[in-house]
């Protein structure tokens, strides 16, 4: 059964080393988190395999990386400086803010006392900073609050060096950072946070159905990659809701503990972005059509997920807790490809006749797959911990390994065992695995 409660998820990152409080020994800093030896691992298979879908099967996308400083001209075009933004509110008895639409009634959320709230304000959420030794307005960056701008400033660059032609896509996973007002619920809404982003440029007539295939190719990524259907939907966003750049946006979200949230927005941008930034640079970005002789500004489609809140609703969906042998077992069915490691390697005993053989086991593992070694503990407690951090195998050497040059792997969903020739392993592993 996936986790019912936020804390099943959040202990079980600090005590395996998935998420850290960020400074903790310094008393943390709210809505900061570090990625730690596991953590860091399953983040980058959550970006590696949006990549491996949107990119490297697809030979209509190509992947940038683009600058997360920028200018103020960039975010002037883009209407960053003057439209994002949240209505702010303070409360005065507890001195807190809070986002006006977020507050379901009247009453503080953190004070029991009577309260009372200021008049809503437009609270910008770009972070500001300087450029160079020399203070002032004209040394004034922006860090990037999406990674979508850099696309598009891009367009005609990798329109002239990729050699693509509408509908084509940029693809783009990096950092962003928003001054939320109320971060939390984990890693699900933080000030520093990783996108991963398409730009799907069509033509005007294409968008519409561009838009719906983006719509039910995203949702099934999700699915491909083991979280349950019924704990998604796609909610198509009402007209007061559109952002400023928007004909039309639906999220794609996920039942979280605390109800549902959004895991990626996909929106019709129209030519709004590439216009915009025409305008304000002087320079002409649009697509010239030798075939019909027509030019045009490109439409966009734009896919836009949280790598972050991503890794946290395939947490959540993974976290199990059944009975093995009449043991209570807590197990992450992670999809292999999210894992941390695949695969384990247990040698039975620390004895000098065993560990060369479990040694060279793991470097041949290892150079294919994130392989760990695990060698402390009774072996049942080794499985244990592996079943918990969501490692699909455990190839265990025991010493009968030495005179039938076999292993043996135990599956962490069923927890079945079999033996397997050496000379066999890795082929075992690579059709169980599934690449």
């Amino acid at each position: 059964m996936p986790a019912q409660d936020l804390d099943q998820i959040v202990n079980l990152c600090k005590r395996r080393g998935f998420v850290y409080p960020s400074g903790e020994i310094y008393g943390g800093f709210r809505s900061s988190y570090d990625y730690g030896p596991l953590g860091s691992l399953m983040l980058r298979n959550v970006k590696d395999a949006w990549v491996r879908t949107m990119v490297q099967q697809r030979d209509d996308v190509v992947l940038i990386d683009a600058a997360i400083l920028g200018s103020p001209q960039v975010f002037e075009a883009s209407g960053h400086l003057s439209n994002f933004s949240d209505p702010l509110v303070d409360c005065t008895v507890c001195k807190r803010r809070f986002r006006q639409d977020q507050l379901d009634d009247r009453d503080c959320p953190q004070s029991k006392k009577g309260c009372a709230f200021t008049d809503a304000r437009a609270f910008n959420l770009m972070f500001k900073t300087q450029a160079g030794p020399i203070e002032g307005e004209g040394a004034t960056v922006y860090m990037r609050p999406e990674t979508a701008q850099g696309m598009f400033v891009n367009f005609a660059n990798v329109l002239q060096t990729s050699r693509k032609k509408p509908p084509f896509g940029i693809a783009q996973v990096g950092k962003s950072f928003r001054n939320e007002i109320t971060p939390g619920n984990f890693i699900f809404r933080t000030r520093e946070f990783e996108q991963m982003e398409l730009e799907f440029f069509v033509p005007p007539s294409e968008s519409a159905q561009w838009y719906d295939y983006w719509c039910k190719s995203r949702l099934q990524w999700y699915i491909d990659y083991g979280i349950p259907a019924e704990m998604l939907r796609i909610r198509e966003h009402a007209k007061d809701e559109l952002s400023h750049y928007s004909a039309g946006t639906s999220d794609i979200e996920f039942k979280f503990p605390w109800g549902w949230g959004e895991l990626e927005g996909i929106a019709q941008r129209t030519d709004y972005d590439l216009k915009q930034h025409a305008e304000h640079s002087r320079q002409k970005l649009e697509y010239f059509d030798q075939a019909t002789n027509e030019r045009y500004v490109p439409y966009v489609v734009e896919p836009a997920a949280g790598a972050n809140r991503t890794m946290a609703a395939f947490l959540l969906a993974a976290y199990d807790e059944d009975v093995v042998n009449d043991e209570p077992r807590t197990v992450l069915r992670l999809h292999p490809r999210l894992a941390p490691f695949q695969i384990a390697v247990l040698p039975l005993s620390k004895k000098d006749t065993l560990m060369p053989l479990a040694k060279k086991i793991h470097a041949t593992l290892g150079a294919r797959y994130m392989c760990d070694f695990d060698e402390t503990q009774a072996i049942g407690r080794r499985y244990r911990r592996q079943d918990e951090i969501g490692t699909p195998f455990c190839v265990t050497v025991d010493f009968d390994s030495l005179e039938d040059d076999s292993v043996t792997i135990r599956e962490r969903d069923t927890t079945a065992q079999s033996r397997v020739k050496i000379d066999s392993l890795l082929a075992e592993l690579s059709q169980r695995l599934g690449y």
